[in-house]
């Protein structure tokens, strides 16, 4: 396994916790060597090192096992080149065939935790020095592509070095067992499966927020914004697991086949639409938290959105109809991604609500971080005369297995990976489909500057337009409360 980016922070904080806790469960191969390729110079024992006290930070104490560790890091390599200089990768084809034993080792794992300015450079280098084998798997992190015209020109990049079977566009959100856990919902339980489409379904909610800000990734984000760090990628993929139809059969074929049909019949937004489906935040200074335009490297005048909430329309049988309103924004009350399906009414009305309330309709909540879980709101009588009714939940969640662990999203996808198994990655058609549904949104931005973009006090669930946009279909957002530790934590608007 080769990674590029080895010392960044990718490296350090997701890829080596999660392929220790495979060699820690005997899931790798047991030959596998992993070579780091990066400009920072290390030797083999200073980069084994850095990485042993890195990971350790990553890992709860309960996972860290310091013979298992060393035994681990013992598998790491360093090549110190860089990436972007072609004449180097001589260097990393001698150091591979040293590693493997083979003059032209064929069995490789590529890994690319660079920045996305080396995506459509380092395959070409691999291609010109004969480092692109049958065999070898490349893994590409998002985003693919900066816009339509990129994401298609990466697409020929990559189809001129690799086949298709050969690349693997990761998302991390669908390597959550949750993301997963809906397909078995849905299509493993015959008392859902019926009433998943828009004769029994109001709206569905795909919330992914965080309650940080940039941190120290303001060059990069304020070029990207969230549309293209989020919602191109994550939030699209939730909705197709949410929307789609059952695959034929569930191998990666069928099953990504379903989800570009999901793509290809997302309702086109106008210019019109544009403004009143699609609400643009900025978080804005709030006590001691900085505002997006003091955090460092962002301009003072930056117009780049940290939330974005949208009204999506699918255009077929099922959905026509039914609004998915998704979200994502930094600087939140709290981290949380789920989804939300909200069941429309009973047709009548008969027992009166605790407490005076308005009726509440049932309600699915697919929770994926934190406290992965699923929660079924739905009215019981409380106890006493007369038939007041109130609403309850019926919960399952991952931490009341036994201990059961839930897995790490990554080291479940670089073991499929490892195992040519597709299922869990985006292909091509995917990566193009959404990008031209969303492609117009920037295009529209770009042009016109004076677009709305509202500032939401950091901390805050940001800006109140995103409710009136919801409100037209009599439709409110589901907020978790602050410090969100358990399933039934949410609050009122």
């Amino acid at each position: 396994m080769v990674i590029f980016g080895a010392s960044g922070d990718l490296t350090k904080r997701k890829l080596m916790p999660a392929l220790y806790s495979l060699y820690k469960e005997e899931r790798l191969p047991k030959e596998l060597s992993i070579l780091g390729i990066g400009r920072t110079v290390y030797t083999d024992t200073d980069y084994r090192s850095y990485i042993l006290k890195e990971i350790k930070l990553f890992l709860n104490s309960s996972e860290q096992d310091g013979p298992m560790m060393e035994s681990f890091v013992s598998h790491l390599y360093y090549l110190s080149i860089d990436p972007a200089i072609e004449s180097e990768y001589g260097q990393l084809s001698c150091r591979l065939e040293e590693l493997s034993g083979e003059e032209r080792p064929d069995n490789l794992l590529y890994y690319l935790a660079t920045p996305p300015s080396l995506y459509g450079v380092i395959p070409l280098h691999l291609k010109k020095w004969r480092l692109n084998s049958k065999h070898a798997r490349i893994i590409v992190e998002k985003p693919f592509g900066y816009d339509l015209e990129s994401a298609q020109e990466l697409n020929r990049i990559y189809s001129s070095a690799f086949d298709e079977r050969q690349i693997y566009r990761i998302d991390h959100f669908l390597g959550k067992e949750t993301a997963q856990n809906l397909l078995a919902f849905r299509f493993a339980n015959g008392i859902f499966e019926p009433l998943w489409n828009r004769n029994y379904i109001d709206y569905v909610e795909v919330t992914a927020v965080e309650n940080l800000g940039i941190e120290q990734r303001g060059g990069f984000y304020d070029t990207t914004g969230a549309l293209r760090d989020m919602v191109q990628n994550h939030l699209i993929q939730l909705v197709a697991l949410t929307a789609m139809e059952p695959p034929a059969a569930f191998n990666a074929d069928s099953f990504r086949n379903e989800v570009v049909k999901v793509y290809e019949s997302l309702t086109p937004l106008n210019e019109v639409d544009l403004d009143e489906h699609i609400v643009r935040g900025q978080y804005t200074v709030s006590g001691s938290k900085k505002g997006y335009r003091e955090e460092k490297n962002i301009p003072e005048d930056s117009r780049t959105e940290t939330y974005i909430a949208m009204k999506l329309g699918i255009s077929n049988w099922r959905w026509s109809g039914v609004p998915f309103y998704i979200r994502t924004g930094k600087q939140m009350p709290t981290k949380v991604t789920e989804i939300v399906v909200h069941f429309k009414e009973t047709p009548h009305q008969m027992f009166r609500m605790a407490g005076d309330k308005a009726p509440i309709a049932n309600k699915l909540i697919l929770r994926l971080q934190p406290n992965e879980g699923i929660v079924l709101k739905f009215g019981m009588k409380l106890p006493g005369p007369g038939f007041e009714v109130k609403q309850v939940m019926m919960d399952f969640s991952y931490d009341k297995l036994g201990g059961v662990p839930s897995g790490d999203a990554y080291a479940r996808l670089i073991e499929d990976c490892i195992q040519g198994d597709p299922t869990l990655f985006t292909r091509s058609d995917a990566v193009e489909a959404s990008w031209r549904f969303f492609d117009p949104i920037l295009q529209y931005w770009k042009e016109h500057t004076e677009a709305p973009l509202y500032g939401y006090p950091a901390g805050t669930w940001g800006p109140l337009e995103s409710e009136a946009m919801m409100h037209e279909h009599g439709a409110e957002w589901t907020n978790p409360c602050k410090n969100l530790t358990n399933t039934d934590e949410y609050c009122e608007l």
